[in-house]
């Protein structure tokens, strides 16, 4: 699906850009798949702020995505959707026994079309299998990290991962960033690219269509006081003097923040420069 730039009849929608849907097949959605969503406006459970420059934004309901799919069925697809609270598109099947479910949809879906999962699926697009019964080299999406949990990893609008090799229990999976990573070869995976690839050259354009998405304005730190900001204060528009840091003094930029140790023996390697 293209992306469609609108007419300049203001400043703001001069450069404007929004996903074409004309792919799309339903409008509202599936009723006993969703579910209402309590909005916090990055508040915690003490009614802290602990996400700053959320709140407001268009009501959603939120669509119960299947991300395991594990069930060794057919499926057929009936609809495609759009859902407010991802980037990809969803796609609503149909199952043998007339139950329903969504799942993330894959490049090139459409109604009508036939999906599986379980051991006997083929290799095809949107079928999902475990990584043991997938050729090595293949486009995979929606990946488990562990054995019957559902999908987490490569999930967002566009996104691939390549399954490099199998050895033993484990194959080797190139994720997007460039990590390769060890995943067990038990674990379930979807063949394909995520749908709506698209969705990264769609340009906002407006503070207020920003707003709708639930986002609300902010101040950048060195237009601040310094008893408000680390970088705040000095003489006109002065550089920050030293690494940039949040407002609570934590360096910004550079700062490796993984916590999770015990999994680097998982990371063959990094993303970037090839750094664990």
């Amino acid at each position: 699906m293209a992306v469609r730039t609108l007419k300049p009849n203001t400043a703001a929608r001069r450069n404007m850009s929004v996903a074409d849907f004309s792919g799309l097949t339903k409008k509202k959605p599936e009723k006993s798949l969703t579910k209402t969503i309590t909005k916090k406006a990055g508040r915690n459970n003490q009614g802290r702020i602990t996400t700053r420059h959320r709140g407001g934004g268009a009501k959603r309901a939120y669509r119960m995505v299947d991300f395991k799919f594990a069930a060794a069925n057919n499926a057929e697809i009936i609809a495609l959707e759009y859902d407010p609270n991802r980037t990809a598109y969803i796609a609503l099947v149909k199952f043998e026994d007339g139950t329903k479910a969504y799942v993330l949809a894959t490049a090139n879906m459409k109604v009508g079309k036939k999906i599986s999962s379980g051991e006997k699926a083929e290799i095809k697009a949107g079928n999902r299998l475990k990584l043991k019964n997938i050729p090595a080299g293949s486009v995979i999406c929606n990946i488990e990290m562990h054995p019957g949990k559902g999908g987490q990893l490569v999930r967002s609008a566009g996104a691939r991962a390549q399954l490099a090799a199998k050895e033993g229990n484990w194959a080797q999976i190139k994720l997007p960033s460039g990590e390769v990573r060890l995943v067990h070869i038990e674990c379930m995976a979807t063949v394909g690219q995520i749908s709506n690839a698209d969705h990264q050259n769609i340009t906002i354009g407006s503070a207020g269509r920003k707003r709708k998405m639930g986002r609300r304005p902010s101040v950048r730190g060195k237009a601040m006081n310094p008893s408000d900001h680390p970088m705040g204060g000095g003489e006109g528009l002065s550089g920050p003097g030293r690494i940039p840091r949040t407002p609570w003094g934590k360096v910004a930029m550079g700062l490796k923040t993984r916590r999770r140790k015990s999994t680097n023996a998982m990371i063959i390697r990094g993303r970037g420069k090839g750094r664990k």
